[in-house]
C-alpha cells in the first residue's frame, strides 16, 4: 500500500461502518448502546453496496465492518465479497456470542475477509466476563483468536484500558503478548454511551500505561494502535529523541514527525497496518452509522453529513465540522499552543465528552506547552 502521498483532506485512511446497531452483548462502556434487534431504518442491501462503492471512489484503503454486532447483518459476507472485489482491505469487529461459531470464522475468511477483531478487556475470566456482562465471553475469545489464525484469517485483538483495569495492565500485556496476533488496538475510554457513567484514568496514568505500551511496541512483532489517546504519539517521540540522548526541549515543532514506530503501510504477513499520520476524529477517520450518519468518529456523536443524502466523499472533503476537526489551528486551551498538534491534536472525541466542546484542549494530557514568543 503506497501512503507516501496520502492526502487527509482528500479523503480519510478508515472508514468504519456500524453495519448494524444490533448486539446480544450489553457491556458496560457501549459506544453505540446497542440493542438485541436491528433498527427497521438500518441501511439496506442496496444502499449498504453504495456506502462500500462510495468507500472506494473516495480513495480509501481500508474498510472496518462493525457495529453492534455485525454478524447480526444480512448478507455480511457478500458486502464482504463487493469489497473485496473492489481492492478494499476489510476488517470485522464481531460480538463474542452463539453467532460467532468455528465454522462463521471459515466462512468469513471465504468471503474474503483480511482481519478480524475480537474484544479482550482483562487478563482473566471473571474480570473480563463481568465487564461484558456474559459467562464464557473470555474462554471463548481466546478460542476464537486460535481458530481464526488455523484457518488463515489474521486475528487483532481490541483491548480498553481504563480504571477497571489499569492495576492489571502488566499481566494483561503479558496475555496479549502471548496471542498469535497481529495487531492490537488499545482504546482509552471516552465517556460517552453507556460509558458516560465510567470514571477516566487521569493524565498521570495515561503517562503509566503508555511506558508499559511503549515498552511491549519495541519488542513485538504485531502492530499496536493507540486509540484516543494521541498524545501517545507524543510520548513515542520524546522517548525516541532520548533514546539518542538529545533533549525533547531543544527540538523545534518544525523537527516534529510522526515516529516510524506509529507508521507502518502493513502488519505481519500483509495485513491491516498504520496511518502515514496522525489519526483523529474526521482527520483521516469516518465513522458511518447503521442509518447511514457519518460522523467524525463513533465516539464522537456530531453529525456531518448522511450518505441517503450526499456522497461520502463530498461529506468528507467539505463538511464544516470535519474541516474544523482537521484545522489544528483551531484547537483551544493548551492544545492550541502544543507544538505537537499537527500530529496529536488530542482527543476530539474525550474533548467533546468531558467539555461540550470539541476544540477543547484534551483533558487526559499531562503535557504543559510553554508558549511561544514572538521576537520583535
Amino acid at each position: 500500500m503506497d501512503l507516501g502521498s496520502f492526502d487527509f483532506d482528500r479523503m480519510p485512511f478508515l472508514v468504519c461502518w456500524e453495519t448494524t446497531n444490533a448486539c446480544d452483548l450489553a457491556c458496560v462502556h457501549c459506544r453505540a448502546s446497542a440493542q438485541p434487534e436491528p433498527a427497521p431504518d438500518e441501511l439496506n442491501f442496496e444502499e449498504s453496496m453504495r456506502l462500500i462503492r462510495e468507500v472506494h471512489e473516495m480513495g480509501t484503503p481500508i474498510l472496518i465492518f462493525t457495529g453492534g454486532d455485525p454478524l447480526k447483518k444480512k448478507r455480511l459476507d457478500d458486502l464482504i465479497r463487493y469489497a473485496k472485489s473492489l481492492d478494499l482491505k476489510t476488517g470485522a469487529i464481531p460480538a463474542v456470542t452463539s453467532l460467532l461459531t468455528e465454522a462463521r470464522i471459515h466462512e468469513l475468511k471465504k468471503a474474503g475477509l483480511d482481519q478480524i477483531a475480537f474484544s479482550l478487556d482483562a487478563p482473566n475470566a471473571a474480570d473480563h466476563d463481568a465487564f461484558r456482562k456474559t459467562p464464557g465471553v473470555f474462554a471463548k475469545t481466546l478460542e476464537s483468536v486460535k481458530i481464526a489464525r488455523a484457518c488463515g484469517l489474521s486475528a487483532q485483538i481490541n483491548s480498553l484500558i481504563n480504571v477497571h483495569n489499569s492495576r492489571q495492565l502488566e499481566e494483561f500485556i503479558a496475555l496479549v503478548e502471548s496471542l498469535p496476533i497481529v495487531f492490537w488496538e488499545v482504546f482509552f475510554l471516552v465517556p460517552t454511551g453507556r460509558g458516560a457513567d465510567l470514571n477516566l484514568l487521569s493524565a498521570e496514568k495515561f503517562d503509566e500505561a503508555f511506558e508499559k505500551i511503549y515498552a511491549l511496541q519495541k519488542r513485538v512483532r504485531f502492530v499496536i494502535k493507540v486509540t484516543e489517546a494521541q498524545h501517545y504519539r507524543k510520548y513515542v517521540f520524546e522517548q525516541k529523541l532520548l533514546e539518542r540522548g538529545i533533549d525533547p526541549r531543544t527540538i523545534d515543532a518544525g523537527q516534529i514527525t510522526l515516529p516510524e514506530l506509529l507508521r507502518r503501510a502493513e502488519g505481519p504477513d500483509g495485513s491491516i497496518g498504520l496511518a502515514p499520520k496522525g489519526v483523529n476524529s474526521g482527520k483521516g477517520f469516518l465513522f458511518v452509522s447503521s442509518r447511514g450518519e457519518v460522523f467524525p468518529s463513533g465516539f464522537l456523536p456530531l453529525k456531518a453529513g448522511d450518505v441517503r443524502r450526499g456522497h461520502l466523499s463530498d461529506i468528507y472533503r467539505n463538511a464544516p465540522l470535519l474541516k474544523e476537526l482537521r484545522d489544528p489551528a483551531r484547537l483551544k486551551g493548551k492544545c492550541g499552543i502544543c507544538p505537537y498538534k499537527d500530529f496529536c491534536g488530542g482527543s476530539r472525541s474525550r474533548a467533546y465528552a468531558v467539555t461540550g466542546d470539541y476544540l477543547a484542549e484534551e483533558p487526559c494530557c499531562s503535557y504543559q506547552p510553554v508558549p511561544s514568543v514572538s521576537k520583535r
